[in-house]
């Protein structure tokens, strides 16, 4: 009995803990990265879906010989940190420029790497698209919304350098994974709107987006479908980001979610989903709500399949093609 009530005592004082530790991250983010998470990988994620799916394999192809790349390039920096994206885009040359997609990893918002859907980023660009794979501040290093300022922020830096690669300034779209999908989600359905922007780095730009693929990433945190904030065995991942609860801080986690900014203003939107519904959560009322303004989208996805299918053949190509053939549509880019 006594063990019992220590436990209960202890739990809200330890989420108290970690939620201060993540303040405190929060308050010198702009100084240094802080030790990244390697909890998720590419590779930890083949592992584990492997024992579920065994035909499955990394998807690794070849790298396209119509493109050109740059990377480790900066795109903002916050005190001494250096947030850095990777560039892919055609080689032939093209006056009116080409669509831009900036693709954002996953990983609970506190691990994954740019790294990941390079492959990705590399196919899209042979079919005529600048693509950039991104950094930006996770949970370890900085709180809610930094992440949205940062992945703005490269959107702005897209704009900045439009001439370079060449780029349309007026198709620009954003395609995450996950983590990554839910910022894709929350970053096109925030045009415009201030409090999303932050401080930094080339604010005579839009951060405006025209078109989102959402692959498998969470629309709304507090919804009857969602998966996140179950903090019955430690402190969920949204919880390190949110750095509270979501019932200490439910408006912060109410504002996170994109159908909670679905307007006639918003971009046309692709969800490409695996089978793990919670990963989807809100999709049908944001489906309803984007119906009400005749906005475009589509829903493609994919039976018995993991979490982190885009990663893995035989779901990547199909992925890259739903993608293609979206933003095709949307940009009349062909």
């Amino acid at each position: 009995m006594i063990i019992k009530k220590l436990t209960t005592w202890l739990s809200p004082l330890v989420l108290t803990l970690l939620t201060l530790r993540c303040f405190s991250l929060s308050a010198v983010a702009q100084q240094a990265p802080a030790p990244r998470d390697t909890s998720f990988t590419t590779y930890s994620a083949f592992v584990k879906a492997k024992k579920t799916y065994p035909n499955i394999t990394v998807a690794r192809p070849a790298v396209p010989t119509t493109i050109q790349s740059k990377t480790n390039v900066t795109y903002c920096t916050l005190g001494s940190r250096a947030l850095q994206l990777d560039v892919f885009y055609p080689k032939a040359k093209r006056k009116k420029g080409y669509p831009a997609v900036l693709f954002i990893y996953g990983g609970g918002w506190r691990s994954g790497n740019r790294s990941q859907h390079v492959p990705m980023a590399q196919q899209l660009a042979a079919k005529g698209y600048v693509t950039v794979t991104a950094d930006y501040r996770l949970s370890t290093e900085a709180l809610y919304p930094a992440a949205v300022h940062d992945l703005k922020a490269a959107i702005r830096w897209l704009r900045a350098n439009a001439k370079q690669y060449p780029i349309d300034t007026t198709k620009i779209a954003v395609w995450g994974f996950s983590a990554g999908g839910q910022l894709a989600s929350l970053i096109g359905t925030t045009n415009g709107e201030a409090q999303f922007e932050g401080e930094s780095c080339h604010k005579s730009h839009s951060s405006s987006v025209q078109a989102i693929v959402d692959v498998d990433g969470t629309l709304a945190f507090i919804h009857p479908e969602s998966g996140e904030g179950n903090d019955s065995k430690g402190p969920s991942a949204a919880t390190y980001w949110f750095g509270a609860s979501k019932t200490e801080k439910p408006d912060l986690w109410h504002q996170a979610g994109a159908l909670n900014h679905v307007t006639a203003k918003t971009p046309p939107i692709v969800f490409i989903n695996s089978s793990v519904e919670r990963m989807h959560a809100g999709r049908e009322d944001m489906i309803k709500k984007l119906d009400t303004y005749h906005i475009y989208h589509e829903t493609h996805a994919f039976p018995d399949t993991p979490h982190p299918f885009p990663l893995f053949n035989p779901w990547f190509e199909p992925t890259l093609n739903y993608t293609a053939a979206f933003l095709d549509k949307v940009f009349n880019a062909k």
